[in-house]
């Protein structure tokens, strides 16, 4: 059975940190590394960033609810708004290379999300609500003989 860890903030960026810390800890606890750990932690606040100012459109009284379910060889990790809908296949393939290239400031989210991540999921659900679902596999430690 899973175990949920529920947080709920408030659609500002200065809430960013503390839903950082909140995803860290719980990605710690279940047994990532610290670099899987932040990986975690980015994909999250790439997420949440991007519900803020596109879903929310920058209003900052809005809500947005973090919950992290983990399960015995995963973590997941839903993100549940009430803002404008967001459509994934209008995001076309990133050729990172050209987009660095062009000195283009934003638009890695979704593509960090995807890069950082096992699973980026897109869901609707009832009411007005979206919800971005965010999954990484726990992999066995590995010897330090390998790589």
């Amino acid at each position: 059975m899973a175990k949920i860890l529920k947080k709920t903030i408030l659609s500002d960026t200065d809430n960013l940190l503390e839903v950082r810390e909140f995803v860290s800890a719980a990605a710690r606890e279940f047994g990532f590394s610290d670099d899987e750990t932040s990986k975690i932690a980015l994909a999250v606040d790439e997420a949440c960033t991007n519900i803020i100012k596109h879903a929310y459109k920058n209003r900052p009284d809005k809500t947005i609810q973090v919950a992290i379910l983990r399960h015995p060889n995963k973590i997941e990790i839903s993100i549940i708004d009430e803002g404008e809908k967001f459509d994934p296949e209008t995001i076309k393939p990133l050729n990172l290379k050209d987009h660095l290239s062009h000195y283009r400031r934003g638009g890695l989210g979704v593509y960090l999300m995807r890069t950082l991540m096992d699973q980026v999921e897109y869901h609707t659900l009832s009411g007005k609500k979206n919800e971005v679902r965010l999954t990484k596999f726990l992999e066995p430690l590995r010897s330090s003989t390998r790589r």
